[in-house]
């Protein structure tokens, strides 16, 4: 193939630097500043949950900020650079997302008084599910995490010349210096600030990237020349890999995994001072989460319009896909100094506030669902101080886990896959629990083991046998203005290397659109759940506590009491049954609660081991006004 002469790109300034390390420094320093502020607040629940006396805005802001990662930053301008605007449809997806978690599942975990998510379950079925939901959990964050710590540290290497590792781990290294300092309160104001540098980097590319295309109707132009504002394609082939049913309904259950059951999102939510302030942080960051994604979108647009008749990549200037944003970066900004700098700490804003969430989730499910359940009597100092060693054993494991990911191909669909082969069963678990109170614990374990082994068996095999170009359907990309080498083409004189040879199931089931790894998960743990449950027996309702369900039913038969009744199978709900408290908190009343033995045998008497309950007054307590909180 032709060689290219690469036209150069800017380098880094003092200036850039200056701006780099100013980020590092105040995301260090307020892990410093909340460290020292809340020195004599030692409880654990202060450190891993804020003391549940968060308010909605830094909230919102946080959880924009920690799932914007420069997962996003870097991969969907690529993403729309080679396959179109498309990807703009997940705004979509993340509307029906915030919806079902703020109306669905936020509630349910709100009023139980957890701290882990994964408490929920064994309060709804039993311990075993519970630590098996807790180390897959614990297991595809690790993996997730070294995904989004590599990303920042590619795009260093490639603008800088950095060291790689060097940047993995000086990432890793101050994620857990202020997340361990400052507990939730600190990753969270931090997050706040990151979400901030994140706009200010995109804000910068936007208008440099207009005023080098010679303005906005000039790009849009451009780009609908390139065939990149084709953005509904309503093909229902299961294997294409962005239409809009693939984005719409893949995506939505994906990002639900991720938004609606995952500890990262819930740990922020349940550490509002309301409820209402938890639903209220989900809508407001679905607003950020609009807006991130509109400016990664029109930058990918903005980046093609750009290279129209010479792209990078096609060329050799770059080596990967996920190079092209700061490579982009670096040759319109590469002249104004401090500029490529606030790129780059956008790209690590992404990242550091996706770590920080992501360590700080991993200690409280690793202290509520594995240290507490060893180690009975722990007092609250003790509490504290494991849970910060945690953070920093965590630290450790996700920043080791980056050099995994450089193997991983392209940083979207490696990060999204990741989620959607675990976060779709695990999303059908809790499903299972809320959604269908017959439920029993024996089928939420065999549904969650036989989605696990289906979503792997997708997933693995796509990793291995890629889907060929005719499903991922790459738009054309031009090199017709780049400058050769030399004027004579190198034409080679090897024979062609014949294809490997490719299973059955390569060209259909492995080449399923990797957005349907986390629908098929579900699906499969849902359906192998019922059917177990329905074989071995399933709950009776007066067994199952009215606050850990939400029957899905019973909102699609609004209209009919009768049916609504039947939904509930029994499980007392109704007004009559529930005493309301003036400070939004309710209970069972004393004639109808039941004192019968559980389906699963483990607990006799799982009221009395929920968090906020009061055994005595048989009511819950918001958790948030706990005596903990105010040590």
């Amino acid at each position: 193939m032709p060689e290219f002469v690469s036209p150069g790109v800017g380098v880094f300034s003092i200036w850039d630097y200056v701006v780099f390390a100013a980020l590092f420094v105040v995301s260090s320093g307020i892990g410093i500043f909340f460290a020292v502020k809340e020195r004599k607040k030692s409880s654990s629940s202060e450190f891993l949950v804020g003391g549940k006396q968060m308010s909605c805005v830094p909230v919102a802001l946080s959880l924009t900020a920690s799932f914007m990662s420069a997962v996003t930053v870097l991969g969907a301008p690529s993403e729309v650079y080679r396959f179109g605007g498309a990807f703009i449809l997940f705004g979509f997806s993340y509307s029906m997302v915030v919806l079902f978690t703020a109306e669905l599942f936020v509630p349910v975990f709100y009023r139980s008084g957890i701290t882990s998510t994964y408490e929920y379950l064994e309060l709804r079925f039993n311990k075993t599910v519970r630590i098996a939901a807790t180390l897959i959990y614990i297991m595809q964050t690790i993996v997730y995490t070294g995904v989004v710590v590599y990303a920042p540290a590619l795009a260093l290497n490639q603008v800088t010349g950095f060291n790689l590792w060097g940047s993995v781990f000086a990432t890793g290294i101050v994620c857990t210096f202020y997340c361990t300092l400052g507990g939730l309160k600190a990753v969270v104001w931090t997050d706040a600030f990151q979400m901030v540098v994140m706009v200010l980097g995109f804000l910068t590319v936007m208008v440099q990237g207009t005023i080098v295309n010679g303005g906005v109707t000039s790009a849009w132009e451009k780009a609908k020349a390139g065939s990149r504002l084709g953005v509904f394609d309503f093909d229902p082939d299961p294997l294409r890999r962005h239409t809009f049913w693939t984005i719409a309904v893949g995506g939505t259950f994906t990002w639900l995994g991720i938004y609606g059951v995952n500890q990262s999102t819930i740990q922020r939510c349940i550490s509002c001072k309301s409820e209402k302030h938890a639903k209220l942080a989900l809508y407001l960051n679905l607003i950020g989460l609009w807006v991130i994604l509109v400016c990664a979108v029109f930058s990918g647009l903005l980046m093609f319009a750009y290279y129209k008749n010479c792209d990078p990549w096609s060329a050799g200037f770059v080596s990967a896909p996920d190079q092209l944003m700061p490579y982009f970066v670096m040759d319109i900004l590469g002249s104004l100094p401090g500029l490529p700098g606030l790129f780059v700490a956008c790209a690590f804003s992404g990242t550091l506030s996706t770590v920080a969430a992501s360590i700080n989730a991993l200690a409280t499910v690793t202290y509520e669902d594995l240290v507490k359940n060893c180690f009975k009597n722990l007092s609250s100092r003790l509490g504290t101080w494991i849970s910060k060693g945690l953070c920093i054993v965590f630290g450790v494991a996700c920043t080791s886990m980056a050099v995994a990911a450089s193997q991983m191909g392209g940083v979207v669909q490696a990060a999204l896959s990741i989620h959607g082969m675990c976060g779709g069963p695990m999303l059908g678990l809790f499903s299972l629990g809320i959604l269908f109170p017959w439920t029993n614990w024996k089928g939420a374990a065999g549904g969650l083991a036989m989605g696990i082994a289906m979503s792997f068996w997708v997933g693995i095999g796509g990793f291995v046998y890629p889907a060929g170009p005719d499903k991922a359907l790459p738009l054309p990309l031009s090199t017709n203005s780049c400058l050769p080498l030399n004027m004579t083409e190198i034409i080679s004189t090897l024979a062609p290397t014949p294809a490997p040879d490719r299973p059955a199931l390569a060209d259909n089931w492995y080449s399923m659109s990797y957005l349907y790894y986390s629908a098929v998960g579900w699906i499969v743990t849902v359906i192998a759940g019922l059917l177990i449950t329905t074989v071995t027996g399933p709950n009776r309702g007066e067994d199952v506590n009215p606050v850990l369900i939400r029957p899905v039913c019973n909102l699609i038969c609004f209209w009919s009491e009768k049916y609504k009744e039947m939904c509930w199978c029994g499980v007392p709900h109704d007004a009559d049954c529930m005493e309301f408290h003036d400070n939004g908190t309710f209970s069972m009343k004393p004639e109808t609660s039941t004192n019968k033995e559980p389906q699963n045998g483990l607990n006799k008497d799982p009221e009395n081991t929920m968090p906020g309950y009061n055994p005595e007054e048989k009511s819950y307590s918001n958790p948030g006004l706990s005596k903990d909180t105010h040590l």
